[in-house]
């Protein structure tokens, strides 16, 4: 029963009282009673903040959300009851009956709130209330924060013009420049394109030649007055319409040229003709988020105990060791007893601050239970302790082995059991004391590096959700007797203490900047080569020099940071806010895991701010990795995505996706969850459209289920055709959004057209007619059981290189089709149309049999069938060659393994590309213990006679075409190795992936041996000629083995 309030229950008290506080009650929202003195001319706000302040020092705290998100309600003197949202009042002003005060939920329930809950639950693969069930505060403060954060882009949105919304909903794809690309001259005649435009509900259309300045406005003018000539009708408005891409919703509009379109430069780049059409603004459907009533903005993070000058104590000001004490775990995973240790390490962007402590070895029972008791003091002082300092546990068994050979003493044997990391310091920079219970996770293969492989440093600092079948480790952290609240400095203190002690040496400055250029050498080698102590200090001495001369060498900088060093980590915070703003590629490098501090990833995000939404979506996969080295719910990158997503829908649709083919994985489901969840309240125009591509991958899930049970080819496509054919398939396989491509839209699905590929997974491939007539059928490959993020992740890579290869001028033909994970073993695959396998095409010999996979002739016999007149036939071998070189290299830099003739295709017009990258970084198969593939990148016999044009070549000589070819693939080596950096950057960002082939920077490795980075251009130039000549004299090898694989596996589609 809660106690009779002490305050007077006379009703003049609050005009009466003489006495300066107040004694009230407050009855909290998760059913705890806290009285509470205060000045009773106190604000309520006052009165909030204090009790948020007292509230974590009684139970189920983390049942509360952050304070915004209540109201205060009383009995006023009218004996009725008040709610009161305007915290300003005081509480002389508003008289609460007896003193007490009741603590509610502010109520946002708005019309559709519920329906629009369920809606995200079904997006996001799990209900909303599991957010709510895991009592976090922070969970609970991040929702709120993204929620007014969304709400915010809904209101800006629905006050947006039609010609806004249209940008957001089909924002254009654009170049980076209005100038013509090098590579695109040659596609020009008197810098003029030829443009068909097509006048929407008529039959007339317009063939023009299109000079490169002209703007999309302009053309419309000119085409909306060839239309009234024609029609000798009344003019209209050229600014009521923009182009509209035939067979997509993709929209032409803006001030910039049409050349600088990317719809054009792709069609002119494989000498298409553009073909667009001219569309009322009026009749198209934007659709309009429903306007709101603005909420009010949650507060700062900065904490509010800071306010109350006395109430806490600075990290700054402890001045002994850290110190924790590892009480017990429970719930291991051992089936008899056992004798386990734990061992603790703390870490700062994966480097370890101080030599790990461990306890003595304990027995745990066959229940998994075992106790320490041990406290474990750390070599480093609190003051030194850094801001994103993390503390990392394992538990692992001790077995005695004897040795077999010579009778050898027995020895320990290591089984690693589980582990869990925590953060020192909490999200509101609070050093963590008192206890803490932490889920663990279990071991995997592979899954640590380094000196520290114990340890998972790495790893997330999320606790085991599977609270029911994980051990749970009980740790408690020392107060360091302080009474109040230990806090990180705030960031204006630590940037005065750095300009208190940014003073140098003189003789050490002077000595530095004569030896500056040795040192920016130094610090140019590329990212994962292991400098010296001494190279480092002097790197970082020199951090005044590389500011002004070499700011892109920032990472380097940071990398010779000592973390644990108060003086250093604080003149990092200085650093950064007077650096310059780096290039993009160089700030993706700083959201890696190796940099962990906050002012050094805020700076990264910042530099991003400006970067368009095509250069955006080409890293987003990094991105989106990224946020699993973020140390809290809330950081800048998670806003940055989101902002970037509410302004793009193409963005959010992506980032949509990205993020949910990783909701299976326990320790980002929360993470990436909370993210999804505030896409969707910011997007929810485009809920239903998700909610459509969510049900149509269903219904296909479920009819790939259904034909895989069937072990012959033919049942199983006859079974497709017959699921396929049913009612409710029809109803739901249409208009649909494509995943692969948001400016695709699926009218319905013909099942006549799909069919069941020969394969091990059975993937499905399907065709839907296209809703917009002028366009050609959707075709897509839904494969279901493979993991698709490595087949996406080298797609995009190879997109990078295309890129990087273009802005050098040089268009290597790439195909980077599109790829897209939806779910766990999920995911579509683009169909590139009028291309055949090298296999199939060997296949069409007269006489199917070994020698017609050796024939050379093949390929070129059938390239010369495909382009009978002479021109296109070498116009096709030109493109055979151009694309050759340029996979040639790619495959070789990443190492792209099982290439056989199977998953390399070539279209009709000439272009080669390559399919299915389910191995890299030189992880080639192995058959009966030998590698099946010996040479370093695919250049076989038939190839090269394409490329000579059938010439015969005697005497060992070149061909003039094969010295040009060989010509192309050392100056497309040359151009990613000068962007190694780069490169090496976007892999080390995707070892969080979890993929099987990339799970430590020992996979980096390879990138290293075949960009060659540590030697000249003129020795690496050296080293790739002579792998060049290795695939050459080697490629009857190659032609061998795709004989034996075209006889195994007569697969022909």
């Amino acid at each position: 029963m809660v106690p009779a309030p002490s305050c007077p229950n006379t009703w003049d008290y609050w005009t009466s009282s003489t006495s300066d506080h107040v004694d009230l009650i407050c009855l909290m929202p998760n059913s705890v009673y806290m009285p509470l003195t205060v000045s009773w001319d106190a604000t309520l706000q006052d009165v909030k903040e204090e009790l948020w302040d007292q509230a974590g020092k009684y139970p189920l705290f983390g049942m509360l959300h952050e304070m915004t998100g209540y109201v205060f309600q009383f009995i006023n003197s009218l004996a009725v009851t008040e709610e009161v949202d305007d915290e300003n009042k005081r509480l002389r002003d508003i008289k609460p009956s007896c003193g007490v005060l009741l603590i509610i939920e502010r109520s946002i329930e708005r019309p559709g709130e519920h329906l629009l809950n369920t809606h995200i639950s079904n997006l996001i693969g799990k209900g909303l209330n599991e957010f709510d069930n895991l009592k976090s505060s922070e969970v609970n403060d991040f929702r709120m924060r993204m929620r007014y954060l969304a709400e915010e882009s809904m209101i800006k949105r629905a006050q947006s013009t039609r010609l806004e919304r249209l940008r957001y909903r089909c924002p254009p794809r654009l170049a980076d420049s209005p100038a013509v690309p090098t590579t695109l001259t040659s596609h020009l005649n008197n810098n003029c394109f030829i443009l068909v435009t097509k006048v929407a509900n008529t039959e007339f259309s317009f063939t023009t030649n299109v000079p490169v300045s002209r703007t999309p406005q302009q053309h419309i003018d000119t085409i909306l007055k060839k239309k009234v000539n024609s029609l000798n009708m009344r003019g209209e408005d050229p600014r009521s319409y923009v182009l509209k891409v035939c067979g997509r919703e993709e929209y032409l509009f803006g001030k910039e040229p049409l050349i600088q379109f990317l719809y054009i430069q792709e069609m002119l780049a494989k000498d298409g003709v553009p073909q667009v059409m001219t569309v009322s603004m009026d009749k198209l459907t934007l659709g309009c988020d429903t306007p709101i009533e603005r909420r009010q903005a949650p507060p700062d993070y900065s904490n509010t105990i800071r306010k109350k000058k006395n109430h806490h104590e600075s990290s700054w000001n402890i001045y002994k060791n850290y110190t924790c004490k590892v009480e017990t775990v429970s719930g291991l995973n051992v089936d008899r007893p056992v004798e386990v240790v734990c061992q603790a390490g703390i870490f700062h962007g994966g480097k370890a601050l101080c030599e790990a402590q461990k306890t003595e070895v304990k027995t745990a029972s066959k229940d998994g239970v075992a106790q320490w008791d041990k406290e474990l003091t750390f070599p480093i002082k609190v003051y030194n302790m850094p801001r994103m300092a993390r503390l990392c546990f394992v538990i692992y068994e001790i077995t005695k082995t004897k040795g077999k050979r010579r009778g050898k003493d027995s020895k320990d044997s290591i089984n690693k059991l589980a582990w869990a990391n925590t953060m020192i310091f909490d999200y509101k920079e609070q050093l963590r004391t008192g206890g803490l219970t932490l889920y663990m996770w279990t071991h995997v293969a592979d899954e640590t590096q380094g000196d520290d492989w114990l340890l998972h440093p790495l790893g997330t600092v999320v606790s085991n959700p599977s609270t029911d079948s994980c051990a749970a480790l009980q740790v408690c952290f020392s107060n360091f007797d302080c009474q109040y609240p230990i806090l990180f400095p705030k960031h204006e203190t630590v940037k005065a203490y750095a300009d208190d002690i940014e003073l140098g040496s003189p003789d050490v400055i002077a000595r530095l900047s004569r030896d500056f250029e040795q040192l920016r050498v130094t610090a140019e080698k590329d990212p994962m080569y292991e400098m010296h102590e001494q190279e480092k200090k002097d790197i970082w001495a020199s951090r005044e020099y590389f500011r002004v001369e070499a700011p892109e060498l920032l990472p380097k900088l940071l990398s010779c940071v000592e973390w644990g060093e108060r003086a250093e980590a604080a003149s990092v915070a200085r650093m950064v806010a007077g650096w310059p703003m780096l290039r993009v590629e160089s700030a993706l490098e700083l959201l890696d895991y190796a940099y962990a501090d906050a002012a050094v990833r805020s700076f990264a995000v910042k530099c991003l701010a400006e970067i368009r939404d095509e250069n955006l979506l080409l890293y987003l996969l990094q991105l989106v990795q990224a946020l699993k080295h973020e140390s809290y719910l809330m950081c800048d990158l998670s806003v940055f995505l989101l902002q970037r997503a509410y302004n793009n829908m193409t963005i959010g649709h992506f980032l949509f996706w990205h993020l949910r083919s990783e909701m299976h994985v326990a320790a980002v489901s929360v993470r990436f969850g909370l993210m999804l969840e505030a896409y969707c309240r910011g997007c929810q125009d485009h809920i239903n459209t998700l909610m459509r591509q969510i049900t149509c991958l269903d219904k296909l899930k479920w009819a790939s289920q259904c034909v895989r049970k069937k072990k012959e080819i033919s049942k199983a496509r006859a079974a497709l055709h017959q699921h396929l054919q049913e009612q409710h398939c029809i109803e739901t396989l249409c208009d649909f959004v494509s995943p692969l491509t948001p400016s695709l839209i699926c009218k319905k699905i013909k099942p006549e057209r799909c069919r069941v590929m020969d394969s091990k997974m059975r993937p499905l491939m399907l065709e839907f007619e296209n809703v917009d007539p002028t366009g050609a059928d959707i075709r897509i490959i839904l494969k279901i059981g493979d993991d698709l993020r490595q087949d996406m992740f080298t797609l995009q890579m190879l997109r990078i290189m295309d890129r990087l290869w273009k802005n050098a001028g040089y268009d290597f033909r790439l195909n980077p089709y599109n790829c897209i994970s939806m779910e766990y073993a999920v995911g579509m695959i683009e169909v590139v149309d009028d291309a055949e396998t090298v296999a199939n095409i060997q296949k069409q010999s007269a006489l199917f049999n070994a020698a017609s996979t050796i024939y050379k002739a093949n390929l070129f016999q059938w390239l010369r069938k495909q382009n009978p007149s002479e021109s296109g036939f070498n116009k096709a071998v030109e493109e055979f060659t151009m694309s050759c070189a340029g996979y040639c290299v790619a495959t070789y830099v990443l190492g792209i393994a099982d290439r056989h003739s199977d998953n390399i295709m070539v279209k009709k017009c000439g272009q080669l590309f390559h399919i299915d990258f389910g191995h890299f970084l030189g992880h080639f198969k192995q058959k009966y213990g030998f590698k099946r593939e010996r040479v370093p990148f695919v250049l076989t016999h038939d190839f090269i006679h394409v490329i000579n044009k059938g010439q015969r070549v005697s005497g060992g000589n070149e061909a003039v075409d094969f010295k040009i070819f060989k010509e192309h693939c050392e100056t497309a080596f040359k151009i990613l190795r000068k962007h190694g950096h780069l490169i090496l950057s976007l892999f080390s960002m995707m070892i969080s992936t979890g993929l099987p082939e990339l799970r430590s920077e020992k996979d980096l490795q390879y990138l290293r041996e075949t960009l060659v980075m540590d030697l000249s251009e003129e020795k690496a130039l050296e080293h790739f000629r002579l792998k060049f000549i290795e695939a050459v004299k080697n490629s009857w090898k190659t032609s061998f083995n795709w004989a034996f694989h075209n006889i195994d596996k007569n697969n022909r589609q």
